[in-house]
């Protein structure tokens, strides 16, 4: 694990410089040959709506859109998840909201239950300037609701964000804008303390699964997300 973890630290540190993701608008949604070869798949690319599907779905809600090279949530739509499941993997993406803003990135989502975060722990994106006051474990970048991030690296409201989530065995890294601002370890004991002191100690399988979807938030709020990709950890 640890070789695994180092080697993500260092693409944090290239992806933007070509890497992985390339952040230019010319380059939108692409991945360059290095990037293949270790590995990267995007999840998105930029012009159509593939590889997405409702949360207990068969097909995308219409309220999800690709716009402009970007997977968008334009209008009533509900909760999306990738068609592909993953169990171990690094996921890097770029997410924009508008003032007060609130959606989020789930992970190893299962569908036994009718609502997402019932069991899918969540990298919470949101406005920390929120209309509501957020308690630390509601800020950006948080284990939603369990881990709050370590400080505050948001861009401002309106700008593109970076996230990247590495996710091997109970190992879990939330990285914003290259800074990473939480680290956990699943099914520890610390971690079932703080479920167990959550809005979550009502839902036992919260948290459990070892594999499953990577889903996107729809909290009511316009929100867009870009260069999605994703590697997988390989034993």
């Amino acid at each position: 694990m640890k070789r695994w973890i180092t080697y993500a630290v260092r693409l944090g540190a290239a992806a933007l410089a070509g890497g992985g993701i390339v952040a230019g608008q010319s380059a939108m949604n692409t991945i360059n040959a290095k990037a293949q070869a270790e590995g990267w798949h995007l999840l998105f690319d930029g012009k159509t709506t593939a590889g997405w599907r409702g949360f207990r779905q068969k097909t995308l809600p219409g309220g999800w859109q690709a716009v402009n090279g970007t997977l968008t949530r334009v209008g009533q739509a509900g909760d999306i998840v990738t068609i592909d499941e993953f169990g171990d993997f690094d996921l890097m993406l770029e997410w924009n909201l508008p003032p007060n803003g609130n959606s989020g990135i789930h992970y190893r989502v299962a569908e036994d239950d009718d609502v997402m975060w019932h069991q899918a722990p969540e990298y919470q994106i949101i406005d920390n300037g929120y209309k509501e006051p957020l308690k630390p474990g509601q800020y950006t970048g948080a284990n939603y609701d369990l881990h709050p991030p370590s400080r505050d690296v948001t861009k401002p409201i309106g700008s593109w964000n970076l996230t990247r989530l590495i996710v091997r065995g109970a190992h879990v890294e939330h990285w914003l804008n290259g800074v990473k601002v939480v680290e956990y370890e699943l099914w520890s004991p610390d971690w079932e303390r703080r479920v167990r002191e959550s809005k979550f100690k009502d839902y036992p399988n919260y948290g459990r699964a070892r594999r499953g979807h990577i889903g996107l938030q729809d909290h009511g709020d316009r929100v867009a997300f870009r260069n999605i990709k994703i590697r997988e950890a390989r034993n």
